[in-house]
């Protein structure tokens, strides 16, 4: 959620084919991405290592881990070190994913509800990135809103946490789906307009609303498959 605001448009817009050169290096970034992200859900699954930890003590580990992941993203993303802490930050939210997909996995239709929320997250994209390139409007101002909606959301999504609230819980995930969907349009919009120019925190921004349309996605379908049975 920090990424998506960090680099705000005080630089000068870059040219066309810095434009199209960093959008690309996004894309691809973004792509290789998945894979460590999918490599640390396996795991965290092979091993139970997330399943292992209480609500509170994976919370801590998730916020602390995510953060730092963050902070050094951010110090390293004009240097070669930037595209291995991204990916080895990847892996890291793979893993804490691992938790939440193996609970809908042990459902009877587990593997069809994670397809769809994998199908659904990319759907949700590939809209995103046509609209970007469609819309002509400055959308800088969208920015601060998402940011305060981002907050609230992770304030009620600790405040669940404890409070173990269903409804809360589904309350919660359809408003992150329109609001991080909301961050990727934003995200790849300053790309385009040339107000973002490092490839590694656009990427980052874009990954992590992807990762929350995903993990919102599978949450509302595994409550519903759940219900089902």
């Amino acid at each position: 959620m920090t990424t998506s605001l960090s680099s705000h448009s005080t630089v000068a817009p870059a040219t066309l084919v810095e434009r199209n050169r960093v959008l690309r290096n996004t894309y691809w970034l973004l792509a290789l991405s998945m894979i460590p992200t999918v490599l640390g859900a396996w795991v965290g699954l092979a091993t139970g290592l997330t399943r292992a930890m209480s609500p509170g003590i994976g919370l801590i580990v998730f916020l602390g881990g995510a953060f730092g992941f963050m902070f050094a993203i951010e110090k390293t993303k004009n240097s070669a070190a930037g595209v291995p802490v991204l990916l080895a930050f990847t892996f890291f939210m793979g893993l804490m994913l691992s938790r939440l997909v193996g609970t809908v996995l042990g459902l009877s239709n587990g593997a069809g509800l994670v397809m769809t929320a994998f199908a659904g997250t990319g759907g949700i994209f590939l809209g995103m990135a046509m609209l970007s390139s469609i819309i002509k409007r400055d959308l800088t101002s969208m920015g601060k809103f998402l940011f305060i909606g981002a907050i609230m959301l992770l304030v009620a999504g600790i405040a669940n946490v404890f409070i173990q609230s269903s409804a809360l819980m589904i309350t919660l995930a359809v408003l992150a789906i329109g609001i991080f969907s909301a961050f990727i349009l934003y995200d790849l919009k300053r790309v385009q307009d040339g107000t973002e120019t490092n490839y590694i925190t656009a990427t980052l921004g874009v990954y992590l609303s992807l990762f929350n349309v995903f993990q919102s996605l599978l949450m509302l379908l595994g409550l519903t498959g759940s219900r089902e049975e």
